[in-house]
């Protein structure tokens, strides 16, 4: 399979922009060249590399890096309830509060919400996810969730996933008002979930390691709302109260370093998700969208 640059559609201007995700090198060669297929089942899935890196960058030493990487990436951190000076490590800078106002919440009642910023996909049908990934092992609801009188409400559903880089705001919120359950824990890998890794194998998210809780709503029926691990990433924490209601909009919890994912998924025929969003997944090409950015609307 050719290595293709990341590319993706810049919401408010329509265009295509290019991705530069840090260690593209490397990852092109883990799942695009054959030797990789050794190291990257040998350690890189594995947890302990991931704990490991987890642990630097919540040493004190590791603040030398935020500057730099914020410089890099161009991050506004006028957005960040804390300055540069005042983080205690680079984990306390991924994981850093926006000030209030930072987002803007779609508050309509009858709209849906994306969950975290990052890069969305959505399959109305998650058998249209065959048109974008690879043929092969199919992903299975039951597998993913691990419940198979659970999975049963979300045949022929949908599946929005949210992809977010390194570079993303790394907490993620509700994207509907409801009661929330508590959230389970389902052990697996640490594979990347970058695009590079995932277009090989969609059935990294029911391979990694991740948690699943559903959000019972009055407009949108039950959703799921699953948080994934993956290379590089520290650790999942949730900040909710389980078997609470929730306001759209507030913190779920939050992603310690490295790239992941937020997979949501919902029942039949629930949803009307926005028509941009929908062609462009079509074509194959995720959209930049921010958290509280309205995604759809109810049926």
């Amino acid at each position: 399979m050719k290595f293709n640059k990341i590319k993706y559609i810049n919401r408010k201007d329509k265009s295509i922009e290019i991705e530069n995700p840090p260690g593209d090198g490397f990852l092109k060669f883990l799942y695009y060249n054959p030797l990789g297929k050794l190291p990257l089942n040998l350690v890189i899935r594995k947890k302990c590399l991931s704990s490991f890196y987890g642990k630097i960058m919540s040493a004190k030493n590791s603040v030398k890096k935020i500057k730099p990487f914020v410089e890099n990436n161009k991050i506004n951190m006028l957005e960040s309830e804390k300055t540069i000076d005042e983080f205690t490590s680079f984990n306390d800078f991924f994981i850093r509060e926006l000030k209030s106002g930072s987002r803007v919440i779609d508050n309509s009642l009858n709209s849906l919400v994306s969950p975290a910023d990052g890069k969305i996909l959505i399959f109305e049908n998650i058998d249209e996810s065959k048109k974008f990934f690879l043929k092969g092992d199919e992903f299975s609801i039951e597998e993913f969730l691990g419940d198979k009188k659970e999975a049963e409400k979300f045949i022929g559903g949908t599946i929005v996933i949210v992809r977010l880089a390194p570079v993303d705001y790394h907490r993620f919120h509700f994207p509907a008002n409801g009661k929330i359950s508590k959230s389970k824990e389902i052990d697996g890998y640490y594979y990347s979930v970058s695009p590079y890794a995932i277009r090989k194998n969609f059935r990294i998210y029911c391979e990694n390691k991740r948690e699943v809780s559903i959000l019972e709503t009055e407009n949108f029926g039950n959703i799921v709302l699953s948080e994934i691990g993956a290379t590089m990433v520290g650790g999942i924490t949730q900040t909710y109260k389980p078997d609470s209601y929730v306001k759209k909009g507030s913190e779920k919890g939050f992603f310690y370093f490295g790239g992941s994912s937020c997979v949501l998924l919902f029942e039949k025929g629930k949803v009307k998700f926005d028509e941009d969003l929908l062609e462009n997944s079509r074509k194959g090409l995720e959209t930049k969208v921010y958290m509280g950015e309205k995604i759809g609307e109810s049926k």
